[in-house]
């Protein structure tokens, strides 16, 4: 276990806020008075101001896909425009879920039959993310489960963000969100769990000052945040993986696995077992990346051992 230095996964806090929101309002509107079509043309043009202006960024994404794609792929100049293509597909397409707006969307869930097995004892699950394709898509699935609760734990930073977005997106949208950091967010996340709330974490990230382990990822050992699997492990919950794929168009394909279950873990048990939960995270992040590789939106070298130098982590796009 070692503390994260202001590189890999922690790279991403440095970086300073990209978002406009008066910009975001603008596209809002657009989106949902010109439609979808109309307003993902501008996509093209935001695509291909990051290639051309971002160079960061754009190492970044091939480092990435050189790991991901087959070993004969030619990653060039065309298939990073791919990739933040995808990214800023993800991102628009915010303010039609937000809005729940699901008719525009062709969204197949799979093996969506583990959710309602983990939450029938109303006793609360967690779930396990990554900045991978889209987080919001997960609220088709809330739609097709009614009463099914969801509450989002993160760092208060990003806490803030959400909450702008979703006011600039739409004012009345709902969002729980549990903010890290505070003496309560562990009782707050315990009382979601006891009525019965799944409670999601996207745990590919971590601050500076956050317990790390390593674990294999696309060929090479990476550091991933322990902070996640060690609350639901100490709450004594099962845990799901869950990835929201871009597959092109208006589809998106929602993937679920299963992950951990620490309800029958003994607390002499617990480390061994958070060890296993992260391990086979960081696999099954591997296997849904290397099946639809586009979804990848950590823009900065995400295996990098030593500190990120401050020009690498300027100006770089937003998750």
């Amino acid at each position: 276990m070692s503390a994260l230095p202001p590189g890999p996964a922690s790279g991403w806090r440095q970086r300073p806020e990209r978002s406009n929101m008066l910009m975001l309002r603008v596209m809002t509107w657009i989106s949902l008075r010109l439609g979808r079509p109309v307003a993902r043309c501008v996509l093209y043009g935001i695509a291909g101001y990051f290639l051309l202006a971002n160079a960061a960024a754009r190492q970044a994404s091939r480092a990435y896909l050189r790991r991901a794609l087959p070993a004969t792929a030619h990653v060039g100049w065309g298939t990073i425009f791919k990739h933040f293509l995808s990214f800023a597909s993800c991102i628009h397409d915010r303010v039609y879920l937000i809005n729940d707006r699901f008719n525009l969307f062709d969204i197949r869930i799979h093996q969506e039959h583990l959710v309602a097995e983990l939450t029938a004892d109303r006793k609360g699950v967690f779930l396990m993310g990554a900045h991978v394709g889209s987080f919001e898509v997960l609220r088709a699935v809330g739609r097709r489960q009614p009463g099914l609760r969801v509450a989002m734990v993160m760092y208060e930073e990003n806490a803030r963000k959400i909450n702008a977005t979703l006011k600039a997106i739409n004012p009345a949208a709902q969002q729980d969100i549990v903010p890290l950091g505070h003496a309560d967010s562990m009782l707050r996340v315990h009382e979601l769990i006891e009525t019965g709330s799944v409670v999601g974490m996207l745990a590919d990230r971590c601050l500076n000052q956050d317990s790390t382990r390593s674990a294999s990822f696309l060929g090479e050992s990476a550091e991933f945040p322990v902070g996640p699997f060690r609350m639901a492990a100490i709450l004594r919950r099962p845990v799901l993986f869950m990835v929201g794929l871009y597959a092109g168009g208006n589809r998106y394909d929602i993937h679920f696995e299963t992950l951990a279950d620490f309800s029958a873990v003994p607390a002499g048990g617990r480390e061994a077992a958070v060890q296993a939960a992260l391990t086979r995270y960081a696999a099954l992040l591997e296997k849904h990346s290397r099946a639809a590789p586009f979804n990848w939106f950590n823009f900065f070298n995400f295996w990098q051992a030593g500190p990120t130098p401050p020009a690498a982590n300027a100006g770089q796009p937003h998750a």
